[in-house]
């Protein structure tokens, strides 16, 4: 069966010839569409994808003008994806894009496709970031009465039949909560693998390089959980 995966890009110029080169030896052979979406980045990125994305079939660009947001530009590479498999990786290099093959190995193990969601577990993290990690773990799973571990965790994968079902979905980073947790709440069986984390090749992280960053993307996760928490008493 066809994936998709999509790779938001938000200033990762200095990435893209070894992500591209890295998808092309994890994917050749493979029926896997790589989705670069181009999230209103301000540096070159347009000129280096100009100059290096005719050497690669499989991959499709998405253009947006304006940065709204992570999950903004995720939403919008799953919109023009064409996989029956679908989902989502970072660009900065800090997982293997090749992880992907290993996911999708569930997809092709199971009778019906469209009732799991698999979803990568970080090992070889900082030791501040995995107890960030807990804490949000385990104050999600409280509000949400529900076990969430590692939600931000990639790759994300999932059937296409489930990206349609997801109503009002977030724009920022908290599309990682919200994909997990519809996954529970519709009781999708998930099923997670370990994936190495890296530390970055290039750049700095755009949320994650101070407490302060950190701070405002708990605040804003904190702001969502209560919504998404609402929500789901509200049509309960």
């Amino acid at each position: 069966m066809k994936a998709s995966l999509v790779i938001p890009c938000y200033n990762e110029s200095k990435s893209l010839p070894e992500l591209l080169k890295s998808c092309q030896r994890s994917f050749y052979g493979k029926d896997i569409e790589v989705v670069i979406v181009d999230n209103g980045s301000t540096d070159n990125t347009q000129d280096i994808l100009s100059d290096l994305l005719h050497q690669y079939s499989f991959v499709t660009l998405v253009k947006i003008e304006k940065n709204i947001g992570y999950g903004n530009g995720i939403l919008q590479g799953l919109h023009s994806a064409s996989g029956e498999i679908l989902g989502w990786t970072h660009a900065d290099l800090q997982t293997n894009p090749g992880d992907v093959v290993k996911g999708l190995t569930f997809f092709e193990e199971v009778e019906d496709p469209k009732k799991i969601f698999v979803k990568g577990g970080r090992f070889g993290r900082p030791i501040l970031d995995i107890f960030f990690t807990i804490g949000m773990a385990l104050f999600e799973s409280l509000l949400m009465k529900t076990w969430m571990w590692d939600i931000n965790a990639q790759p994300t994968l999932f059937h296409r039949s489930f990206f349609k079902s997801w109503i009002e979905p977030p724009d920022d980073f908290s599309l990682d909560l919200f994909s997990y947790f519809m996954a529970k709440k519709k009781d999708l069986a998930i099923n997670r693998f370990s994936v190495l984390f890296s530390d970055r090749l290039h750049g700095t992280s755009h949320w994650n390089i101070s407490l302060s960053g950190k701070y405002k993307f708990i605040k804003r996760t904190l702001q969502y959980s209560f919504l998404l928490s609402r929500k789901v008493k509200n049509n309960a």
